[in-house]
């Protein structure tokens, strides 16, 4: 008897990005508020040490549904941008007092300087190194002098673990998620790599089941300290260590790792 194969489609026929566009409504699920609190607490405070002068405005690029900026506005004035329109409106609803504008981070232009720029949750989408050189000029053309860029990577290309799976569940009272995600570098000579996510969730009984695919860069850390060394930031590496059961599973961007690559572009 012959076995028989599933056929799958390729990975790259799957839907993009979809947790920013029509699955944004299980964010709560996949990446809770309450996951943000303490590690945005020390990136503030970061912010506030490496910066050459008082910090009062912040510039947030990819700012996504604004569970940072719930944060960061307790700290600093924030004006938050982003491409997604279904981000913008989650981010609004939690944060009405923080200003938000849709623009792409590559070649925002906005008419106001910023005594910080941070990029908490984003950098990690740019695929290319001149993706990283437009961004980190959008970083610079908006710094006050003494104003101070701190972004944060999720995966090195030293460091990076392939086909590594990753899976939690998270329950409120409408509805019971299992996410199961799955990151692989289908090219180690290119730059980016697939991170490939299953959602199996449960409402009212009924099972539904929902793929997303993000395509994610991947570089060296020399890569990142090289550009923004071209742009004139002046750079520093720090090492990012969540606290004791911070860094669960259950937050779809740190994902259990003992600590993360930290960048910061001072600029003079």
């Amino acid at each position: 008897m012959m076995e028989f194969i599933p056929r799958v489609g390729h990975v790259s026929s799957l839907p993009q990005n979809r947790l920013y566009k029509d699955l944004s409504w299980l964010y709560p699920f996949v990446s809770p508020l309450e996951h943000y609190i303490e590690e945005t607490e020390y990136f503030s405070r970061i912010v506030k040490e490496q910066a050459r002068k008082p910090v009062h405005s912040v510039l947030h690029l990819g700012c996504g549904c604004g569970h940072n900026d719930f944060v960061l506005k307790k700290h600093f004035q924030v004006t938050g941008i982003d491409r997604s329109d279904a981000m913008i409106g989650l981010a609004k609803k939690l944060n009405p007092e923080v200003r938000y504008l849709k623009a792409d981070m590559r070649n925002a232009r906005l008419d106001a300087a910023f005594d910080a720029v941070v990029a908490l949750d984003s950098i990690d989408y740019l695929l290319l190194a001149e993706d990283l050189k437009l961004t980190f000029a959008t970083a610079w053309r908006h710094l006050n002098p003494g104003g101070v860029f701190l972004f944060l990577i999720e995966e090195l290309k030293e460091d990076f673990d392939q086909n590594r799976i990753i899976h939690w569940t998270k329950a409120r009272e409408d509805a019971e998620v299992a996410v199961i995600e799955n990151r692989y570098d289908p090219n180690p000579l290119d730059t980016n790599y697939e991170s490939v996510s299953v959602y199996l969730i449960r409402r009212k009984g009924k099972l539904s089941m929902e793929t997303d695919l993000h395509r994610c860069g991947l570089f060296p850390s020399s890569v990142f300290e090289k550009v923004l060394a071209e742009i004139g930031f002046q750079v520093r590496r720090l090492a990012y260590e969540p606290a004791p059961g911070q860094a669960s599973v259950e937050h779809a961007g740190l994902v259990g790792r003992e600590s993360y690559p930290m960048f910061i572009g001072i600029k003079e």
